[in-house]
């Protein structure tokens, strides 16, 4: 994964993230935080809220996507910067995708369903052409104190 000499704004969102999945983590869900930033700004945000909402689409990453697509009002969030303290998941990849995110930091991988990581990584596909180009990944930010969580 890239990983541009951004970091320190990175690890401000990141760190944002990581609060967020603290909330997550109080409410006895798996401790996930994501924020959708575009020109600098969060504009989404997101806890996993799957067990309280008894829906599993109720992820950080989906939950900040539709608030930053509310916000816009648009499903294209071609401009935007998703940060996630865990890899996306294949079901919020397919999100992620959808809506032409373009770049997506995270901290931690997760493997055998991960975006990126698993046997079915949507978020490196090139075969769905409506899709373009896949977004630039950034990974390990604040990895330690995601980790911890």
């Amino acid at each position: 994964m890239n990983q541009p000499d951004d970091s320190s704004k990175h690890e401000h969102f990141m760190r944002r993230c990581i609060e967020l999945a603290n909330i997550a983590k109080s409410n006895g869900e798996s401790p996930v935080g994501s924020v959708i930033v575009r020109n600098g700004e969060i504009i989404g945000e997101g806890i996993e809220a799957g067990k309280a909402n008894l829906d599993i689409t109720f992820h950080a990453e989906i939950e900040a996507i539709r608030m930053a697509s509310q916000y816009l009002k648009s499903q294209n969030l071609s401009d935007c910067i998703l940060y996630t303290t865990h890899e996306p998941c294949i079901m919020c990849s397919y999100m992620i995708r959808h809506t032409k995110i373009t770049t997506i930091v995270s901290a931690i991988s997760v493997n055998q369903y991960g975006g990126f990581s698993s046997q079915y990584p949507l978020l490196l596909d090139t075969t769905i052409q409506k899709w373009g180009k896949p977004p630039l990944l950034i990974s390990g930010i604040l990895e330690n104190e995601c980790r911890e969580l």
